[in-house]
């Protein structure tokens, strides 16, 4: 069975067809980092980490670029209101930049934590701002764009194909338009490729226009043809970017270059908690650190993809409980066959009770219908089952049969889906949790004895250096004390 996408461009599926020969080019988008990431994040990001994992098992090499948006994303979509990073900077009186490099540290912390893998490239929007000025220029010599008292402007008339990923049409937009006109602009939906900034705005660069800073969408068009090429295979992203920010990204994309932009869209929904989508603007959303407090990185990423990246996923604490006992009986297993593996050896004339490579198919007839995590799962699931019948009714065991089961599990489960460790890697894990938990109760016992000494500056210097390392300690009405995970507001 061939590898087909659903191809959000076209709304079918399709037949993938590399632009290059055994070599992938895909690009997604990253986050715009001015808090914490969340659940949301976890859940876009390990969908797009096993498209890149699976490519890599295919034996395609793959040059994967994701950006880090720190300028440029206004809190509304129709260019207006202010930059999301100044104004998260604005609120706890920090320079904006201070605040794109500690959300982006954080960001890049959690995507390790949930064994998500490095995109090869990480561009940044603020360190490639000249290309996004040399865009903006050759849109305006073409006459795609327009100056207007400092800001630079798309002009969506003079792009006829504009909504053709969304579906939307221009005269529907003009129509149902959320928002008044803005008097700088010639059609409500003509979007800002270079914004005027204020003499209050600290982030800000000179340009032919003035002093001003990137639209949003521009940023992204000028990263990926900059790494990927005019035209390249794959671009991904949410859901709830196809339109405007996807959208725009054709546009002026292809307006430049006279050429096909990206191939295949790819776009993961979102996730929910109760009937509502989670987000910082909603207050439900959940950090990963704080679901990493709970959880193993195997279960959190059995959880996002027990579910088809283009479908939501409902957040609960029953759910991730259900994945990690789900999880459970195949690491068992697993587990199990590498204790085999140790003290067993050949046996002559050894018949294998069922077909490894069956059940290797399986998985990849899963993976290769646009990705089909959960199907892969239950491939797998079928797959420990036989194992596990195997190793019950045996009177003895065939080393190489196990080496076979063995590295199925890697191979699949580990290198492709990141549910299952490295049996070394989960010890150093496990250790270094339990030293943690020891230098933490040291922490609160001497907190306790300056306590009892009436040492109270001394014993809330403790406290307040745990706190600011992401502990909180929790005095008990007993005279105990707790110690938990900081929840970030």
């Amino acid at each position: 069975m061939k590898l087909r996408i659903y191809n959000s461009l076209t709304r079918k599926k399709e037949e993938f067809k590399p632009l290059r020969p055994n070599r992938i080019h895909i690009y997604v988008c990253g986050p715009t980092v001015y808090s914490e990431p969340h659940v949301g994040h976890a859940k876009s990001y390990i969908s797009f980490d096993v498209v890149v994992r699976y490519f890599r098992y295919l034996g395609y090499t793959v040059r994967y670029v994701q950006n880090i948006t720190d300028v440029g994303h206004l809190t509304d979509d129709a260019d207006e209101g202010e930059d999301k990073i100044a104004e998260a900077a604005r609120l706890v009186k920090m320079d904006p930049m201070e605040i794109a490099q500690k959300y982006t540290w954080s960001y890049f912390d959690a995507m390790d934590a949930l064994g998500v893998i490095r995109p090869d490239i990480s561009p940044h929007a603020t360190g490639h701002i000249i290309e996004q000025i040399e865009l903006v220029k050759e849109l305006i010599e073409k006459g795609f764009a327009y100056e207007a008292n400092g800001s630079v402007y798309f002009d969506v008339t003079k792009f006829p194909e504009y909504g053709k990923l969304s579906g939307r049409k221009i005269e529907e937009l003009e129509s149902g338009a959320r928002v008044e006109i803005h008097p700088d602009k010639h059609h409500p939906n003509d979007f800002a490729l270079w914004k005027k900034a204020d003499p209050a705005h600290l982030m800000r660069w000179p340009s032919p226009w003035g002093q001003g800073y990137p639209g949003w969408h521009v940023e992204c068009s000028a990263m990926s043809m900059k790494y990927l090429g005019e035209t390249f295979d794959i671009h991904g992203g949410g859901l709830d970017n196809i339109f405007p920010h996807h959208e725009c990204e054709i546009a002026q994309s292809e307006a430049a270059t006279g050429k096909p932009f990206a191939r295949y869209w790819m776009h993961n929904n979102m996730v929910t908690v109760g009937d509502s989508k989670m987000g910082k603007s909603l207050g439900n959303f959940v950090t990963i650190n704080d679901l990493l407090a709970k959880y193993s990185t195997a279960t959190i990423r059995y959880f996002v993809l027990s579910s088809h990246y283009r479908n939501q996923l409902d957040f609960s604490d029953e759910a991730l409980q259900s994945a990690q006992k789900g999880l459970e009986r195949i690491t068992a297993t697993v587990s199990k066959v590498k204790e085999l593996l140790e003290n067993n050896a050949d046996l002559a004339d050894f018949q294998p009770p069922f077909s490894v490579d069956d059940y290797r198919r399986s998985f990849e007839e899963s993976m290769n219908d646009d990705f089909n995590t959960p199907k892969a799962i239950a491939a797998l699931f079928d797959f420990t089952r036989s194992v596990n019948q195997y190793i019950a009714e045996a009177a003895k065991f065939h080393k190489p049969f196990l080496a076979e089961i063995d590295k199925l599990y890697k191979e699949t489960a580990g290198d492709v889906l990141g549910i299952i460790e490295d049996k070394a890697q989960g010890q150093d894990v496990s250790e270094n949790r339990e030293q943690i938990e020891k230098f933490l109760q040291v922490a609160v016992d001497l907190r306790n004895e300056l306590r009892k000494r009436k040492l109270w500056e001394l014993s809330d210097q403790v406290r307040d250096q745990l706190r600011a390392m992401g502990f909180r300690l929790v005095d008990q009405s007993d005279g105990s004390t707790k110690w938990e995970f900081e929840k970030k507001s």
